[in-house]
């Protein structure tokens, strides 16, 4: 059995287990069980979906009124114009695809999202079973895959990030920081309930949305009541 630390143990006698909670209960909740660092906000989405089917298969981007209030480390890979237009951005490492190519074959990966210009798209391949199990294989649908390098990046900087359903049905996404308002977190995860149905596969049947669970990094999880969604 996990073995956990006082202060859990304190929090999470302020957590009834046995009810679901609103979300600004929720909110409540986590916001009093942060530690003295700046916690992340997490969400938990069980889904009533089977991940091996295609059409079942629930992924989207997500584009926080208030952020995530995380720091995203970005590469650009491009190619003439559009290598020197990421170059000049702030916070941005810009890459030729040879250069990216030999890094990450020698093992270098520092950052957290990649962009590629579509005619890098092709080089990148080389180290796409690389890339591809760590989710940063840059992809059309959630738009790091594109010649608007600039607009991506802003998006990206806002903290526009991609999800995906994994193998149990369960998705794992990040809500803000426990220091953000309580009005700003709520808004925060009413935006995630609200993509989430929107990307709802039209081949499920019954409830969609079976659990939410909220909780801060290294506090207790906190249901959330089903029938918001």
């Amino acid at each position: 059995m996990k073995k956990r630390g006082k202060k859990y143990l304190e929090t999470a006698k302020n957590v009834d287990q046995t009810k679901s909670y609103s979300v600004q209960e929720a909110v409540d909740l986590v916001k009093k069980s942060s530690r003295k660092f700046n916690e992340t906000v997490d969400m938990a989405v069980r889904l009533n979906v089977n991940p091996k089917k295609a059409d079942q298969n629930v992924r989207g981007v997500l584009l926080l009124p208030h952020g995530t209030g995380k720091k995203v480390r970005i590469c650009v890979v491009a190619k003439g114009e559009k290598y020197k237009e990421a170059e000049a951005l702030e916070g941005v490492s810009a890459k030729g695809p040879e250069e990216f190519v030999q890094e990450v074959e020698k093992g270098k990966i520092d950052f957290d999202v990649l962009i590629a210009a579509p005619d890098s798209m092709k080089e990148l391949g080389r180290v796409a079973k690389i890339l591809g199990p760590k989710g940063l294989m840059p992809n059309p649908r959630s738009g790091t895959v594109t010649f608007e390098i600039r607009q991506i990046v802003e998006k990206l900087k806002k903290g526009q990030y991609e999800f995906r359903v994994d193998v149990a049905g369960i998705l794992h996404l990040v809500a803000g920081k426990v220091s953000f308002d309580k009005e700003k977190l709520v808004e925060n995860i009413q935006e995630i309930i609200r993509v989430i149905q929107q990307v709802k596969p039209s081949s499920v049947k019954g409830q969609y949305v079976r659990s939410i669970t909220l909780s801060s990094t290294m506090g207790p999880g906190i249901s959330i009541a089903s029938e918001i969604v």
